[in-house]
C-alpha cells in the first residue's frame, strides 16, 4: 500500500480537536481543480493486512473511498477470542494544491452484521491530524437480533470543521475499530460484523470541505 497514488480528487472534513495555528481565510463551495496527490504513509491492524485496503478519490476532488476485503470481527461459537476485535490505523500524506487547504466533513460507514440475539456490534472511527493534541472519537452500536447491511455516518457541523493548517505537510489519520460481543443468551452460536463485503463492494468515503489560505 505504500506509495503515492495520483488522485483526480480528494475529501475532506475533520472530526477532532481544532488546530488554532493558520486559519484559512474563506470557505470555497467548489473543490480545487487541480489534481491532489495522496501518499498513503502507513496502513496497519488485524482488520486491514498487507493488500486488502485501497484508496481512491473522486473525480470532482470531494471524496476518497477506502475498500477493505478482510474486516471482520467476529465471536462466539468456535471463534478465536482475538477475533471479536479488529481495527485498522491509516495515515495519509494529501498534498493539495498552493493556497489550499482541507478539512473531513462526513464519513460514511457500511457492512454487514449477523449478529445473534443478545450479541453486540460496535464500530468506531477516531480522525487526527499529525501533531494535534487530542483525539475525537465516534461509535455506532448494533444489537441483536441482526441480520443485514449496517451503514453509519459520522458529521461534523460546518462551523465546527478543522482544517489542516495551511502551508503544514501533516498526515492525516483515521483509525477504525469493529468490535463484537457475543452476550450471554446465545454465546454458543457465531456473530459477525464486516466492514468488506465478498464482492469487494463494501466501502467507507469520506467527504472533504476546501478553504482558501490566507496570502503570505
Amino acid at each position: 500500500m505504500a506509495g503515492g497514488l495520483l488522485l483526480g480528487g480528494a475529501v475532506a472534513a475533520l472530526l477532532t480537536a481544532a488546530i488554532p495555528a493558520h486559519n484559512p481565510s474563506s470557505v470555497f463551495d467548489d473543490p480545487p481543480s487541480d489534481r491532489i496527490v495522496i501518499d498513503i504513509a502507513t496502513v496497519n491492524g488485524s482488520g486491514c493486512p498487507k493488500g486488502t485496503a485501497a484508496v481512491a478519490v473522486s473525480e470532482d476532488n470531494t471524496a476518497f473511498t477506502v475498500t477493505y476485503s478482510d474486516y471482520l470481527a467476529q465471536a462466539g461459537g468456535n471463534s478465536d477470542p482475538t477475533a471479536s476485535r479488529k481495527n485498522c490505523q491509516l495515515s495519509l500524506v494529501v498534498h493539495v494544491p498552493q493556497g489550499f487547504t482541507y478539512a473531513i466533513a462526513s464519513a460514511d460507514y457500511r457492512g454487514f452484521a449477523a449478529l445473534q440475539r443478545g450479541a453486540k456490534g460496535t464500530q468506531r472511527a477516531s480522525y487526527y491530524f499529525q501533531g494535534s493534541p487530542n483525539t475525537e472519537y465516534r461509535t455506532h452500536t448494533y444489537d441483536g437480533p441482526h441480520d443485514d447491511n449496517w451503514q453509519a455516518t459520522d458529521t461534523t457541523d460546518w462551523a465546527q470543521l478543522v482544517y489542516a493548517p495551511c502551508g503544514v505537510l501533516r498526515n492525516f489519520n483515521i483509525n477504525t475499530e469493529l468490535r463484537v460481543s457475543a452476550g450471554t443468551v446465545s454465546p454458543g452460536k457465531v456473530s459477525f460484523m464486516t466492514m468488506d463485503s465478498t464482492d469487494g463492494d463494501i466501502s467507507t468515503t469520506y467527504h472533504m470541505a476546501w478553504k482558501e489560505c490566507p496570502a503570505s
